[in-house]
């Protein structure tokens, strides 16, 4: 997932969190993000039922954030997406330029998803 954003992206991810409410105020997003609690947050808020907020602990600890990450990857499967060991590392420690690609796909996951529960309910015409 070593893919560089171009402005526009990076604008259009940005902007598509600020949308999103977190539980904690967003002030470096490398360091926001990185131990995995609000991209638990970012896929709460899109499909409440695949994930467990409560099991994602806010810490500082490089141990916890990599505990976190573990069980996001689980998550992520159900959206057919995965983030490598080496990535995790550089999100927890955080690197810059590291965490708005993932979030970016991550985006495109979870709008693919959203296009596909959509179009699976099922449609009533009435009369």
């Amino acid at each position: 997932m070593a893919h560089m954003l171009s402005n526009e992206e990076e604008r259009d991810t940005l902007e598509w969190i600020d949308k999103i409410p977190f539980s904690r105020p967003k002030k470096h997003i490398n360091r926001d993000f990185s131990d995995g609690v609000m991209v638990a947050e970012i896929v709460k808020y899109y499909f409440p039922k695949i994930i467990d907020i409560h099991n994602y602990i806010t810490s500082c600890k490089k141990q916890q954030k990599l505990s976190n990450w573990s069980l996001l990857n689980k998550v992520f499967s159900k959206l057919d997406f995965y983030i490598t060991e080496e990535m995790v590392e550089k999100i927890v420690s955080s690197t810059p330029g590291t965490i708005l690609p993932v979030l970016f796909f991550l985006k495109k996951k979870l709008d693919k998803k959203l296009l596909q529960t959509t179009n699976s309910r099922p449609v009533c015409i009435c009369t």
